[in-house]
């Protein structure tokens, strides 16, 4: 040991454990301080550290105890004599730091001896702890060769608060570790956790010199409608683009084009059972498709084959002729060919005294030797191509024929049920966002150019460019039930995207959840479709291909243990809950008890931050976010207390089913009185 590292000895180690230390000071250390060589060191503050000699590195030790003497040796001195008293320090290990230059690294490989020396930390070690290099570097490409205009910079290192222990170190967090992985921001409702978000994506795009980050991609499920208010000023600056897009449920708002949900989420959004049901829904949703108008000439005669299969089967049935007249026209009206449609069909089912007029000659023009049965159809798949929503109801009803003409007489019944909800589907307010008619097809566009707006992308010439850096899906006026349907759909559509992606995890997508346990639960979601699973799978694969979660919840107890155990960074705000806390502790192993104690009672706008990013799990105040999101407590005594016939300061606005353009909020005509 040095003679300098002799001058800042403060005790020594009387106790040796695996995962905890006792300090014995030094007489003469008066209130826990030491003066040393170089300032006066207040060296029992909890949470502080110390550091212990053992061969060519240090034992970085965290202090989380302090007592007057050992409580396993009583002294029967009495009180009289406290300032002469032994001093114990209980510590934990947290990492390694070599005494002659490189970086701390976390874990303890060895341990030290008994009774080596405990020092004070001197300020060049706690920078080595804290990595409190710039924030700002020369910004280079990703070949290395340096970027345009010349002399750019860009973040290396996030500042995201001002340690509590340490008052002249800002907490910071590598940004490729940081943002490379999956975040949970957690913590009770009020303690900040809105704010905390807020204020990191305030710092990481409020950088004053070129280069800003325009390569990032934010899609914020905001099912409060609190961060508009926090974040449209970064648009202000001309380098960042933030879009909101309002989903009110309505055709007004954001609307997101039925054709573009999956199989599996067309099965549980209509609750379609395995063994009877989804047969005939996909069979349906492949010819809604089919009729689209795509690939007219190739598949003109499974058309012919699928309309006449389904129309002598209703000559077949036992229903009265004109009910039979009104099905064949109701198919035709929605599906018909060149060779099948009203003009040609109506003379055989014109109705003379109750009876069709010559069903045989209909029968014989549709299954005779010039008609249009084929041998062996593969019925087409459904190819994700615009058709109307209400095309799929009869398709459901041709697909239903389509078996019944193949012998199934009971399938009707048996799929009763999935056409009462589609039906269902079709009458709720709430899913007119999700459906689409004829006059919407033609200004949809197709699943990339949806994709690439909602990313912020366009066109530039030959290229795409960003444009937008945001987008905020406000989902305040949707039920939870649109709100995992439409993260859901949205996130798969993207996590597609990137997985066909050439090259690979070049352009990184951040899915940021806001009250995340609402919709990524631990248990079965009690909706159609199930929003977990997708995220889950997202949880498991997205950092391959670049697309990673930042949630945030003030319930971890009940959100998916799957993502949660995914994630490699967490800022911690305060929690009270034990199964909450339980929680913490399963994930952390890592984490002393001693940090995890400190939860309960951390003020508002504190968290603990730890994972990848940052070298030691450190307490800090979170900078403040400028300005905040709509999330501040209620001032109850200012709104309760005041002079009679005062107007009430909020507007109260009917809903009439058309939603604000243009993402806008809806202004009532009168404050209420």
């Amino acid at each position: 040991m040095s003679h300098d590292d002799r001058r800042r000895a403060i005790g020594k180690v009387v106790s040796i454990a695996a995962d905890r230390f006792v300090v014995e000071m030094h007489a003469g250390t008066d209130n826990f301080t030491m003066v040393g060589f170089d300032d006066v060191h207040y060296v029992a503050r909890l949470g502080s550290f110390l550091m212990i000699p053992a061969l060519s590195e240090y034992i970085v030790v965290e202090v989380v105890g302090l007592r007057e003497r050992d409580a396993s040796s009583p002294s029967d001195r009495g009180d009289f004599d406290r300032a002469g008293s032994s001093k114990y320090l209980d510590v934990v290990p947290v990492g390694m730091l070599p005494t002659r230059g490189g970086g701390f690294r976390f874990g303890v490989s060895v341990f030290p001896s008994l009774y080596a020396d405990a020092l004070y930390a001197l300020e060049g070690e706690l920078d080595q702890i804290f990595e409190t290099q710039a924030a700002i570097e020369t910004s280079v490409g990703v070949g290395g060769d340096p970027n345009e205009p010349d002399g750019a910079t860009r973040y290396r290192v996030l500042p995201i608060g001002r340690s509590v222990v340490f008052e002249s170190y800002d907490v910071k967090v590598r940004l490729d570790e940081f943002f490379g992985a999956h975040v949970a921001v957690l913590g009770n409702t009020g303690s900040g956790k809105s704010c905390t978000v807020a204020a990191v994506l305030q710092s990481l795009f409020a950088k004053a010199d070129e280069h800003h980050a325009r390569g990032a991609t934010f899609i914020v499920f905001d099912v409060n409608g609190e961060y508009h208010s926090a974040l449209k000023n970064l648009a202000k600056k001309g380098a960042i683009g933030v879009d909101r897009l309002v989903l009110d449920g309505t055709a007004g708002g954001f609307r997101l084009p039925h054709w573009f949900l999956d199989l599996s989420e067309w099965e549980l959004l209509l609750q379609a059972s395995e063994r009877t049901q989804v047969p005939i829904l996909r069979m349906a949703l492949g010819l809604s498709t089919l009729f689209s108008g795509e690939g007219a000439a190739e598949l003109a005669s499974v058309r012919n084959h699928i309309l006449a299969k389904c129309i002598t089967q209703i000559l077949r049935d036992d229903s009265s002729s004109p009910s039979k007249h009104d099905r064949i026209v109701g198919i035709l009206q929605r599906f018909n060919t060149n060779e099948i449609n009203a003009a040609i069909i109506r003379p055989y089912i014109q109705i003379n005294f109750g009876q069709l007029a010559d069903p045989e000659g209909l029968d014989d023009y549709l299954t005779g030797e010039n008609g249009f049965e084929l041998d062996d159809l593969k019925m087409p798949d459904y190819r994700h191509l615009p058709f109307d929503f209400s095309a799929l109801g009869q398709a459901i009803d041709l697909a239903i024929l389509y078996a019944e003409a193949h012998g199934n007489r009971q399938i009707r019944d048996y799929c009763s049920q999935m056409v009462t909800r589609f039906q269902a589907l079709e009458d709720r307010q709430e899913y007119e966002f999700l459906r689409h008619e004829a006059g919407d097809l033609a200004e949809s566009g197709d699943e990339f150019d949806f994709l690439a707006t909602l990313v912020g992308l366009a066109v530039s010439g030959e290229r795409h460019t960003k444009v937008k850096q945001i987008i905020i899906i406000d989902m305040n006026d949707v039920e939870d039930e649109l709100v995992e349907l439409v993260s859901s759909v949205i996130a798969r559509m993207l996590f597609r995207l990137l997985r066909r992606a050439d090259p690979r995890n070049r352009f990184p997508i951040h899915l940021l959840l806001e009250e995340a346990h609402r919709y990524i639960s631990a248990t079965p979601s009690r909706y159609a479709v199930d929003a977990t699973k997708i995220f889950e799978r997202i949880a498991k694969e997205g950092r391959k291909y670049g697309m990673f979660v930042m949630l945030a919840s003030q319930r971890p107890s009940e959100l998916s243990k799957t993502v949660l155990s995914q994630c490699s960074n967490f800022l911690v705000h305060r929690i009270q809950n034990p199964d909450d806390l339980s929680q913490i502790r399963q994930m952390t192993p890592f984490i002393s008890d001693a940090v995890l104690k400190r939860l309960p009672s951390l003020p508002r706008q504190h968290a603990l931050v730890f994972g990848t990013s940052v070298n030691l799990p450190t307490t800090f105040k979170v900078r403040e976010a400028v300005p905040r999101p709509k999330s501040d407590d209620t001032k109850v005594v200012d709104l309760w207390f005041h002079e009679e016939g005062r107007a009430v300061e909020i507007r109260l606005a009917q809903r009439d089913g058309n939603a604000a353009e243009n993402g806008a909020e809806a202004d009532a005509d009168d404050f209420a009185r």
